[in-house]
């Protein structure tokens, strides 16, 4: 049986990736390799989880690839802003959903989905 998963995201940028990952967003790198010069691969730490940078020439991402990340972030709207003042692709602007969370949809700098979000207080009344 699965014991845990580790999402990695191929790359055709590994710079790029890091400009929407770590500093966008705030993710931490925790390993890279190699350790010194153009990073091939980093592992970043997303609060209390991980994701997988991996650099692959030709790689592609973009709507019908079938793949949404999702990040909780502490405040939506103002890492929406940052990144679109980053010149990052918002799809959605934030807005509060039916299930008690605040989301907004970015995309990366190869297309690929990226929702965040984060709770709503008090959550809407379960009917």
């Amino acid at each position: 049986m699965i014991e845990s998963a580790f999402p990695i995201v191929e790359v055709p940028d590994m710079e790029a990736a890091l400009r929407f990952y770590r500093d966008g967003l705030g993710a931490t790198v925790t390993y890279r390799y190699p350790p010194e010069g153009e990073p091939l691969f980093a592992t970043l730490q997303a609060g209390s989880s991980q994701v997988g940078l991996g650099l692959a020439d030709g790689a592609t991402a973009g709507e019908g690839a079938g793949i949404l990340l999702w990040f909780y972030v502490d405040d939506v709207d103002a890492v929406t802003t940052s990144l679109a003042e980053a010149g990052f692709l918002v799809v959605e602007e934030p807005s509060d959903s039916d299930w008690g969370e605040r989301v907004s949809l970015v995309t990366d700098p190869f297309g690929t989905r990226v929702r965040l979000g984060q709770p709503i207080a008090p959550p809407p009344d379960e009917e």
